[in-house]
């Protein structure tokens, strides 16, 4: 019983030595393959009835078919997905622009929340977090998930207009 014992708490010390930080996921890959994260979705591809108009190719340009995530945010907000083209924002979306940005844009946003989350998840993740698997990005960041259905049944209850929601799993 005591050999067992040992033994489990031999292997518990050297697992607990690999000592690689990975992060919050291993994205990493080994392979000599293609990189799936640099491969963008197209649009699909659209062929005129008139062959005559389409456009002169023009090197070092838009492609037709490539995604633009800008213009498609712009469009999911309300917006003109042409100004993500034309570089400015046009006089219809300034109301927008200038709520967004009403109390001021940090430049180092990005660096500061990536600080900020690292801090989070390490005190948030259990001493068993890394040994007994799991995602630690899920389980840190569980208590502030919000639960639909709650959230659901909340708004239905303050008169908020809800009509329809997936159905229960």
């Amino acid at each position: 019983m005591i050999r067992a014992a040992l033994y489990c708490l031999v292997c518990l010390a050297l697992s607990a030595c690999a000592g690689q930080n990975v992060g919050l996921r291993d994205l990493s890959t080994n392979g000599a393959g293609p990189d799936e994260f640099s491969v963008l979705p197209t649009q699909p591809l659209v062929i005129p009835d008139n062959l005559s108009v389409l456009p002169p190719p023009t090197p070092g340009g838009v492609n037709r078919t490539d995604r633009n995530p800008r213009g498609e945010a712009i469009a999911a907000l309300g917006g003109q997905p042409a100004a993500a083209f034309a570089g400015g924002v046009p006089a219809s979306d300034a109301a927008l622009v200038a709520t967004a940005g009403r109390f001021g844009v940090p430049s180092d946003i990005r660096s500061t929340l990536a600080t900020e989350d690292a801090q989070f998840r390490s005190r948030r993740s259990g001493f068993g977090a890394g040994i007994f698997g799991g995602d630690r990005y899920f389980q840190a960041y569980a208590p502030l998930a919000l639960d639909a259905r709650t959230e659901l049944g909340r708004f239905r209850q303050a008169g908020v207009p809800v009509p329809s929601a997936p159905p229960a799993r």
